[in-house]
């Protein structure tokens, strides 16, 4: 089922609408609209947060009001070619994050890092203006493994608007990152966008798969063999779930 506006093209999948697109229209969207878009947020999604979708409805909301839901699993990709969109490629979070910080480099775009340890932030920041020597960081901020209380959300708020990024870069995991994002809609002066693990993937704290595996749609299971007591349910469970929705027409 498709799902258009004037601008962009979804494939439904599993009642969640994954765009139809590539790098570099998403690259361009996210920037012509850079001003339309403050405030929204962008979704990665893969095989895991579409089945969490499919059975959480409050979840489903969250992922399809979303600005852009990018397919950052293979599989969504694969599914989308399948269903006659020929031109539907993988954008993941952390493939995202470079192509952005380079095209920041010349364009100017300022950044805000929301998420993860504080550890990891200080090896994210080092790393990536090793990297990109003229990127702009605005700002980091590891938040409290808890719910934050009212005020420290105000000054959260409060403290990245002061800081007036255009890209708000979220790495809390799924499906904290997207509810994060959905409950700061319209209070945030920059472009949220939920990446996951792509903090620890560009700071070196986690390694990511090899290319090979990436673009055989195999990285989930490079990941299962670094932590598979955690992540085992996540992946071969709910990757079995979603192949059996897809081949039922669900």
């Amino acid at each position: 089922m498709e799902k258009k506006n004037s601008k962009l093209t979804y494939c439904e999948m599993l009642k969640t609408n994954i765009n139809v697109t590539n790098m570099a229209e998403t690259l361009e969207y996210l920037t012509r609209n850079l001003e339309e878009l403050r405030g929204k947020y962008v979704c990665v999604s893969n095989v895991h947060t579409v089945v969490m979708s499919y059975e959480n409805e409050e979840y489903r909301n969250i992922q399809n009001s979303a600005a852009m839901v990018l397919p950052d699993g293979k599989p969504l990709s694969v599914v989308s070619r399948l269903r006659g969109y020929k031109e539907a490629q993988k954008v993941s979070g952390p493939d995202l994050m470079p192509e952005m910080f380079k095209l920041s480099e010349e364009k100017g775009y300022i950044h805000y890092f929301y998420g993860s340890t504080e550890e990891t932030l200080e090896k994210l920041k080092e790393a990536l203006l090793t990297r990109y020597s003229k990127l702009k960081i605005a700002g980091m901020y590891s938040p409290p493994f808890r719910p934050l209380t009212k005020e420290e959300d105000e000054e959260i708020i409060r403290r990245i608007n002061d800081a007036s990024p255009d890209f708000i870069w979220v790495g809390l995991g799924a499906p904290k990152q997207e509810q994060w994002m959905y409950a700061h809609r319209d209070k945030l002066c920059g472009i949220m966008l939920g990446v996951g693990a792509g903090f620890d993937f560009h700071a070196g704290t986690v390694k990511r798969a090899p290319i090979w595996m990436q673009k055989c749609g195999l990285e989930w299971l490079h990941r299962l063999t670094q932590d598979p007591k955690r992540l085992f349910k996540r992946y071969v469970v709910t990757n079995t779930k979603f192949l059996w929705l897809i081949l039922t027409g669900k």
